[in-house]
């Protein structure tokens, strides 16, 4: 059987102790006495909290509002839409759309139909919103992600594109728990940074107050930061000279640019970046234990339309999901005042455009599960409702997604992989989802 994590008194070092942390950076922005900072883990290549034990109190705030080792997902339905998840793919929704930017800058330069960007820059002049929670990179070290409020226009494009590493979103609420009375925000996250801001309002009445507008990013699974530093080895780019590292963006499905101090720039297809990630190596444990692809506890969620009849395409288009009228009446206004484009598709569209991520996350989630269960390992107390696993699902959790990620946590193996062609490696990926892509999801 496999254990749950059962404690009212622990700090969030129980959560990390146990491999069960997303490095969300919930905690580090609620603890009360401040007593909790974010470390990098090198080995591993991902964030994880640390409680002082000299300034905690064992409060257990941060233990409770934790998405790492428990999320009552259909609690958390019922108190956000007032009915339990209506559908095991994709949750509680309201319409499903697909749309852009209708500013061709802002659609060419994000990592999809820049929609995210556009629905911030609509909600910040409409006066809804004083503020967003985004990404950026840190300009004094363009390979590490820097969460931050952003209050203008400027602030908001700079922030686009997507961010292929570790990002402890929600260390900036603390900026809007300490913000003017008042003020209004949005947050953007994946769904891990969703669930946590979600458990957070639920302990936190600033925060309830003041965030009004939840943006969730579709998520297949995350890379840590060892997959950028072998990236750029195999690059040739050593990690000093990066002036401004780019996962995506140049139009979809986009470029991974590495931008050297001496003005020399180095432009790869955006696929040569995440063949890795999409093999299920680098990904951190954590990613391996989540149920939740399509942020289904966001008000907008949205994620690239991978769908044959858009390939061609090469700007870029999103599939956008309202969730609650929250979410639906910002779409409607945005796309009457002409700043997004959006065009109703059918739920079996968007799960077709994420059929690979969906079966990760609801069905052959089902076999890991039961493979950690076997291993008397701690599992995340999660009720959300999966598929049920057959054979072929758990000969591919255990023989091919574990052990594609054991390959690359050790280091000897990373130097092998660095020799393999990418050519090789995207055939490789080919036949790997011909396994997974094409599965019917029942």
């Amino acid at each position: 059987m496999s254990k749950t994590l059962l404690s009212e008194i622990e700090n969030i070092n129980v959560v990390v102790k146990n491999n069960l942390c997303t490095g969300c950076g919930t905690c580090v922005s609620i603890c009360p006495k401040e007593a909790i900072k974010l470390t990098t883990n090198e080995k591993k290549g991902i964030y994880v909290p640390e409680a002082n034990s000299r300034k905690c109190d064992r409060c257990g705030i941060c233990y409770k509002i934790c998405p790492g080792h428990e999320v009552d997902s259909k609690g958390i339905n019922l108190e956000i839409f007032g009915k339990s998840p209506e559908d095991i793919l994709i949750g509680n929704y309201l319409n499903c759309y697909i749309g852009y930017a209708n500013d061709t800058d802002i659609r060419y330069n994000s990592s999809s139909g820049g929609l995210v960007t556009q629905i911030l820059i609509f909600a910040l002049e409409k006066g809804i919103i004083d503020g967003a929670l985004v990404t950026k990179m840190k300009k004094d070290y363009p390979l590490e992600p820097e969460p931050f409020i952003a209050r203008t226009k400027t602030d908001i494009i700079e922030a686009s594109k997507s961010k292929y590493c570790p990002v402890p979103a929600n260390i900036a609420l603390k900026e809007i728990i300490n913000s003017n009375e008042g003020e209004k925000f949005a947050v953007v996250g994946l769904p891990c940074h969703i669930q946590g801001i979600r458990k957070a309002e639920q302990i936190n009445k600033k925060l309830r107050d003041k965030i009004v507008l939840h943006l969730g990013l579709f998520c297949h699974h995350g890379a840590n930061f060892i997959c950028t530093d072998f990236f750029l080895e195999k690059m040739g780019v050593k990690k000093e000279k990066v002036a401004r590292f780019r996962y995506r963006g140049q139009g979809w499905p986009g470029r991974t640019s590495i931008e050297l101090g001496n003005d020399c720039k180095k432009d790869n297809p955006y696929s040569h970046y995440w063949i890795y990630p999409s093999l299920y190596l680098f990904t951190p444990n954590r990613c391996f234990m989540c149920s939740d692809a399509l942020s289904e506890l966001a008000d907008i969620s949205l994620g690239d339309a991978w769908l044959p009849e858009l390939s061609a395409d090469k700007i870029g288009n999103s599939i956008v999901v309202s969730r609650n009228g929250i979410g639906e009446e910002l779409l409607q206004r945005a796309e009457k005042e002409n700043k997004l484009i959006m065009q109703h598709t059918s739920k079996e569209k968007l799960i077709e455009s994420q059929k690979p991520a969906l079966y990760f996350k609801k069905k052959s989630l089902s076999a890991r599960k039961r493979i950690l269960q076997l291993e008397n390992r701690y599992l995340p107390s999660d009720n959300a409702s999966l598929l049920s696993a057959n054979t072929n699902d758990y000969f591919i959790a255990l023989f091919i997604i574990y052990l594609n990620n054991y390959i690359s946590s050790v280091q000897i193996n990373r130097k092998m992989l660095k020799l393999i062609p990418i050519r090789l490696m995207m055939f490789y990926q080919f036949a790997f989802y011909a396994i997974i892509k094409y599965k019917k999801l029942k």
